[in-house]
């Protein structure tokens, strides 16, 4: 079965930096967009970033654009985020996202908090 393993996140100061990876098992990762998603307490949950099979053409939420980086290593099955400049509105559970066959997938999130 399809299963999205977040890590890496925690506690960081504003101006600080994390990568959040994600390991992707039960499906041809090479062959499946891939997503992270974010939702901060009483908000909807938001897409950050994405980047497709090859890992072109990432896109961003304007609000990361310049801080936030997608990459991918189809030979690890992995997907990361790499946050810099992290901003006290950054704060949410980050998940990894994929679609496949008619479905969504999510991982079970991982808490990033940024704050002095």
């Amino acid at each position: 079965q399809v299963q999205l393993v977040e890590s890496g996140g925690g506690l960081v100061q504003p101006g600080g930096s994390l990568r959040l990876s994600c390991v992707a098992s039960g499906f041809t990762f090479s062959k499946n967009f891939m997503a992270w998603y974010r939702q901060a307490p009483g908000k909807e949950r938001e897409l950050v970033a994405g980047i497709t099979m090859a890992g072109s053409n990432p896109n961003y939420v304007d609000s990361v654009k310049g801080r936030f980086t997608i990459s991918r290593d189809n030979a690890k099955n992995t997907v990361y985020l790499q946050m810099n400049s992290l901003k006290p509105e950054d704060t949410a559970v980050y998940y990894c996202y994929t679609w496949l066959d008619f479905r969504q997938y999510w991982g079970q999130g991982t808490q990033v908090t940024v704050s002095s």
